[in-house]
């Protein structure tokens, strides 16, 4: 044996100290191998929907309910069964409502609490008996753990069962005990939760979300981009601190932004007050204020990176002040907007002094917000441009190609990249633009490859000609207004292109997909969430209100689990209170998509081929012990 694996021996012994408990180890992974496959859960596009989005994890995009269907469907009527739902996805609020309906208390407490604990107890019936006991709270582990695990039919245990039951009443622990064995099930419904992209922008309660997230016990993030736009702002990237502005103004969120990250907007409304009074309310005065800042910045990055192909969207250099026309690809157009008292026809890019001023000033704030930076960090540590996952390739938006099928290749100002190559190299500049050092001469570079990723041609992440932010302020012809999506969004519909994109990430199992956000399915005109002969598919559904009226639906979720992978459809979400008051949960419709010929087991999976990997090591301790290489610890 060299000496780096008797090192690595040695120090798996202090976990492992003796034969006994190497073999005791080895067995449990065994076990564990041959439980099914935890529940993965896939969403998209949330963009600051924070009420609809907490409902969906409340009730596991439906999966909740069909669990209390299946256990009391032919016992208990729909509207109990729909009662008990609601109070599993808000007790505390569901129980001030039902005690001010129910004369009997202690008899609904009964009869409750033993309905949750046999849904807990099928939620977490795939797994093993220390990871529930891991999901308990602290308050309740020991009790909990009891009930989970005791056969209330079992003449032996039954009146144990009922009298811990009837404690718990006596002792006015019912309501905490509800509550907690709620979030109990809510955990166990699913493993692991997906956000494939596009947490901020449009909805107001980005921080809401991300709160969330933070709490969730196993989730991972794949930046779309939304979020690597706020990325770029928390780093300091002046154009993307504008261009989150803009987005606020134009979505009336600005109380998000000042109250829920302390960004810090009274130099920006004081400057758009003066210099843009004509305008009749201050949120317009603003909008423009912040639109000609984002102009002229995006200008300077566009000038500054030339490998960026995108010096047909420098427009503010093709405006004749004295016909007020602007040239935009090779076409005439009067502005409808006129006015752009900051922007110097010799210089138009250059800021005026008091815009500096008030960029200087974003930039601090953005910087100092401390719920803003953490919110950033964690998107950092728990995200990433892409992932691959018990064979699914996740990303938001697109991998750039050519018309003839072959990826695109951008030019990085080093070398060209393509495809993974491409993937990799923004995630690596994501995570340099904000954790570089000031003083590293490469940051500014790092931080202008961000905002590309926002809105460049051929970034991953955007997918899409051109940003038309200018043309929709100042040209009245709406053509003008269009951005040509990337033609990856044709290609997808042929099977042997998406087996190629896979096959370049090396899966190439038959039940591997790619996973996208980013692109509305627009289902009311008959589009379809899956492509490319079932390899790919498409999950963002209108998640988001604002485009509710284009897609015709409120979203499309997903399940992977060990009986193969689900579709789900929702209908827009009636409001936190009317599921309260009156149990009306969003409708959800499941379409079974692609069903494994044998239920998958946790062998199966990445998390099966790590407890391999363990076992082989403990193995190998093992036969060390046996031989006297390493010597037991006890």
């Amino acid at each position: 044996m060299d000496t780096q694996n008797l090192k690595y021996l040695e120090l798996l012994s202090e976990r492992y100290p003796t034969i006994q408990s190497a073999c005791a180890e080895i067995i449990n992974l065994k076990a564990i191998l041959n439980l099914p496959k935890g529940t993965e859960h896939f969403v998209s596009d949330i963009h600051g929907e924070a009420e609809a989005f907490c409902h969906i994890l409340n009730n596991a995009s439906g999966v909740i309910r069909e669990k209390v269907d299946i256990l009391y469907s032919k016992t208990v009527s729909n509207k109990t069964r729909t009662e008990l739902c609601t109070l599993i996805y808000y007790p505390d609020q569901k129980l001030k409502e039902i005690k001010k309906e129910k004369e009997d208390m202690r008899e609904w407490y009964m009869i409750t609490l033993y309905r949750m604990i046999e849904v807990c107890r099928l939620c977490g019936s795939k797994y093993t008996r220390s990871k529930v006991r891991k999901a308990l709270p602290d308050d309740f582990e020991y009790i909990l753990d009891e009930l989970l695990h005791t056969n209330d039919e079992s003449l032996n245990k039954q009146e144990y069962y009922e009298q811990i039951i009837s404690t718990i009443i006596d002792i006015d622990r019912a309501d905490s005990f509800l509550i907690a064995l709620s979030g109990v099930i809510k955990r166990m419904a699913v493993d692991r939760l997906h956000v494939v992209g596009d947490i901020f922008d449009r909805g107001p309660h980005a921080d809401v979300i991300l709160d969330k997230l933070m709490d969730h016990h196993a989730v991972d993030i794949q930046w779309g981009n939304h979020d690597v736009l706020w990325m770029g702002a928390a780093a300091g990237c002046e154009a993307c601190i504008a261009n989150v502005l803009n987005i606020s103004i134009r979505y009336d969120n600005l109380d998000f932004v000042e109250n829920a990250y302390g960004i810090n907007l009274r130099p920006l409304a004081l400057f758009a007050k003066e210099t843009y009074k004509d305008k009749k309310t201050l949120l317009e005065q603003m909008n423009l204020a912040m639109l000609v800042i984002q102009l002229k910045l995006e200008g300077q990055i566009i000038l500054r990176n030339p490998e960026f192909g995108m010096t047909d969207r420098l427009l503010l250099d093709k405006i004749d002040f004295d016909s007020m026309t602007v040239r935009v690809d090779g076409k005439e157009h009067k502005l409808k907007e006129r006015m752009l008292p900051t922007v110097n026809s010799e210089n138009p890019y250059e800021l005026t002094e008091q815009e500096l001023d008030v960029v200087a000033q974003l930039i601090h704030s953005f910087a100092q917000s401390e719920k803003l930076q953490r919110h950033i960090r964690f998107l950092y540590s728990n995200g990433s441009m892409y992932k691959i996952y018990n064979g699914n390739l996740l990303f938001h938006g697109c991998l750039p190609m050519n018309d003839d099928g072959t990826y695109h290749e951008l030019d990085v100002g080093v070398v060209k990249l393509h495809g993974r190559e491409l993937m990799d190299y923004a995630d690596l500049a994501m995570r340099q633009a904000y954790y570089a050092k000031e003083s590293d001469k490469r940051k500014e570079k790092w931080r202008d490859f961000a905002w590309y990723l926002w809105c460049g041609r051929f970034s991953p992440s955007f997918g899409r000609d051109r940003m038309a932010t200018f043309e929709r302020v100042f040209l009245e012809d709406e053509e003008t207004w269009k951005e040509k999506k990337n033609v990856y969004y044709t290609l997808i519909e042929e099977p042997e292109v998406c087996e190629r994109i896979l096959s370049d990430f090396g899966l190439t199992g038959r039940y591997s997909h790619i996973i996208n956000g980013h692109v509305p399915v627009r289902a009311k005109e008959g589009e379809t969430p899956v492509r490319g002969g079932g390899r790919l598919i498409m999950i963002d559904g209108g998640f988001c209100r604002a485009y509710q009226g284009e897609t015709g639906i409120a979203g499309y979720t997903m399940f992977y689990s060990s009986y193969g992978i689900r579709m789900v459809s929702h209908e827009p979400f009636p409001g936190r209170l009317q599921v309260i008051l009156q149990n009306k949960d969003i409708h959800s419709t499941f379409v079974v998509f692609d069903t494994a010929e044998k239920r998958i087991r946790v062998s199966e999976t990445d998390t099966g081929r790590d407890l391999m990997e363990t076992i082989g090591d403990i193995q190998a301790l093992l036969k060390a012990y046996r031989k006297g290489t390493v010597k037991e610890k006890a």
